[in-house]
């Protein structure tokens, strides 16, 4: 998205994607690491599963990434993504450029919910999971701040960057399109996780 923004020339919209995208992907990775030290330092995904039993509280902070991630309205990601889109969608590109953005869009939502979904759903296979990582502070501390920083950052940063109120007049389609692009990433991925297991 903000190589997208800068080939479009939004600059400032591209740095302010930056600084949103710094946060939550920082939570994602912070968290990623824990269940990593957490379950024996095995990183293959396919070991994963129910690790939201073990552990609770990273589980919830890893999806709140995720969601961000993806653009859910009112997290830090969703500030930014929504202005590169819907500035977009505004401007004349062309139909293949608008397509890719709604297909990148589109994967990423895939990706992040598989990522949710075979670590936290399902049965673990892997071996004994140490959730003593949530009681470590040293861990658990910077988990905490980065989701909260996650959740405030957006608007925030989104007053000290556009202090104008941004107007876009979009057709009802246009609007639409980013939901449905993402609706159908998620039905298509919840489908080909039930064919595989």
């Amino acid at each position: 998205m903000m190589m997208f923004s800068i080939s479009l020339g939004l600059y400032e919209l591209a740095f302010f994607h930056l600084l949103t995208h710094a946060l939550f992907k920082a939570l994602l990775f912070l968290c990623a690491g824990i269940l990593i030290h957490g379950v024996g330092n095995t990183q293959d995904i396919r070991s994963f599963g129910g690790l939201s039993l073990n552990f609770p509280l990273v589980t919830v902070c890893m999806n709140l990434a995720n969601l961000s991630l993806c653009g859910v309205p009112f997290l830090a990601g969703f500030y930014s993504k929504d202005l590169i889109v819907e500035l977009a969608c505004q401007y004349s590109w062309g139909v293949f450029i608008l397509c890719m953005m709604f297909i990148c869009l589109s994967l990423t939502v895939l990706y992040s919910v598989r990522l949710t979904y075979l670590s936290f759903v399902g049965v673990y296979s892997g071996g004994p999971s140490i959730s003593v990582c949530e009681s470590d502070h040293s861990l658990i501390g910077p988990v905490a701040i980065l989701s909260f920083v996650s959740l405030i950052s957006g608007p925030i940063l989104s007053w000290l960057s556009f202090p104008a109120p941004v107007l876009i007049f979009l057709p009802v389609f246009l609007k639409w399109a980013a939901l449905l692009f993402v609706s159908v990433s998620l039905l298509a991925m919840l489908s080909l996780q039930r064919l595989v297991y």
